[in-house]
């Protein structure tokens, strides 16, 4: 298996590229920005893009998608929770005081859904709806070196947790979503937000203040 974490965008979104270096498919995650940098990545590594998924689908997570979709092929994958929001894609920068953009939205190709698996070759990619800070919010698990892997989105930070006020949600709902999703793994499985340090189940279940 092939995985890179880094960041993207003005806003520093964590995007991973996972890929199988049998097959060379790869999954892209949360390509929001840098576009240049993410094909790049993905011509250095050898691999090509199968899947563009996303956590949800704030500007910042999901911006570059009608780009990555036209420069790789890859299929556009989102929980139809969001697509409202993805409707909303150039008004939501004034949300967070910055200026509207003016990115080019394209068809979701495939629908994500709690407990599908996504796979590349031999990558499996598990989806976890975590609805909270999007109604659509979803968390990817998936197993690195026999251990498993949260990329938990904007659901859950080292030391917080996303803005529920975003979206038509609550701090209840983003709570559940990661006791009873997130916490179902065991304390040393790593969780790689979409902002910001990696963590692990075990950090957050004991001292995040959120969920403590």
């Amino acid at each position: 298996m092939i995985i890179e974490h880094f960041p993207v965008g003005p806003l520093a979104c964590n995007c991973t590229i996972v890929g199988d270096e049998h097959t060379g498919e790869a999954i892209v995650v949360d390509g929001g920005d840098d576009v240049e940098e993410i094909v790049q990545r993905l011509e250095r590594l050898g691999l090509r893009a199968t899947a563009l998924v996303h956590t949800h689908a704030h500007f910042d997570h999901i911006g570059a998608l009608a780009e990555l979709h036209d420069r790789t092929g890859g299929q556009g994958w989102l929980h139809p929770g969001d697509l409202p929001l993805y409707a909303l894609l150039n008004e939501q920068a004034r949300w967070v005081g910055l200026p509207a953009t003016a990115l080019r939205t394209v068809k979701i190709d495939a629908d994500l859904h709690d407990g599908d698996v996504l796979r590349v070759g031999e990558i499996a990619l598990t989806v976890l709806h975590t609805p909270g800070h999007t109604p659509g919010s979803t968390s990817f698990a998936l197993e690195v070196d026999g251990e498993a892997r949260i990329l938990s989105g904007d659901t859950l930070f080292r030391g917080g947790v996303g803005r529920w006020d975003l979206g038509g949600t609550s701090l209840e709902e983003i709570v559940h979503s990661i006791r009873e999703k997130i916490f179902a793994y065991n304390d040393a499985t790593v969780v790689v937000p979409g902002h910001g340090p990696a963590t692990t189940v075990g950090i957050e279940r004991s001292t995040n203040p959120y969920l403590v």
